[in-house]
């Protein structure tokens, strides 16, 4: 097992650990989960957004043990455009007014049920994909709307980390999975 579990498991109800365990595609809302939520304006009206190099570590590691990525946004950016190429995520959907209907299609498209789908969103939009999901999250600063509607919440907040520490439970909480379906051949494992 990793180093990285114990610290990621200690606490937590097997029942988060299971829907963890379960997670084949995890979506991810942009702004104040992969940003603080903030928009900055620049002097010709664009907005601009600041992503967390850790949160970006965190999504690459996630993509490599084998869980599929995609984000879904309302707003339209080509900041987050640029930032998903660099991260090589190709699953970006921007501009959508139904994330529900959005995540039901992706994970359609990889012949995955919901169950088996995280989303993780911070504000009223991502209600309906959250209540729909195996495996709903809320950064830490979501609203009290999305945290009474997750089956789990980060401890940090979007922008600050939170995305690392979601792919980190995700990644720990596959591992007693794996060694279910190998018969224990990755014991030795780190």
């Amino acid at each position: 097992m990793s180093s990285l579990a114990p610290t990621v498991h200690a606490g937590l109800p097997l029942a988060v650990l299971e829907r963890a365990a379960a997670v084949r595609l995890a979506c991810f809302d942009v702004d104040g989960v992969l940003t603080d939520g903030r928009l900055w304006y620049g002097a010709d009206g664009e907005a601009l957004k600041a992503f967390h190099v850790h949160d970006g570590l965190g999504l690459r590691r996630l993509m490599g043990a084998g869980v599929q990525v995609a984000v879904v946004t309302a707003r339209s950016s080509g900041i987050v455009s640029a930032r998903m190429r660099d991260l090589g995520i190709t699953r970006v959907h921007q501009g959508v007014d139904d994330k529900l209907a959005c995540v039901s299609a992706i994970a359609q498209s990889l012949g995955l049920a919901l169950r088996q789908v995280a989303f993780i969103g911070d504000d009223l939009p991502d209600r309906d994909a959250m209540r729909a999901v195996g495996f709903a999250i809320a950064v830490a600063n979501a609203g009290s709307g999305i945290r009474d509607v997750a089956h789990w919440c980060s401890t940090a907040s979007g922008g600050a980390g939170a995305v690392r520490e979601i792919c980190e439970l995700l990644m720990a909480a596959s591992v007693p999975a794996e060694r279910a379906m190998d018969g224990g051949a990755a014991a030795g494992a780190t």
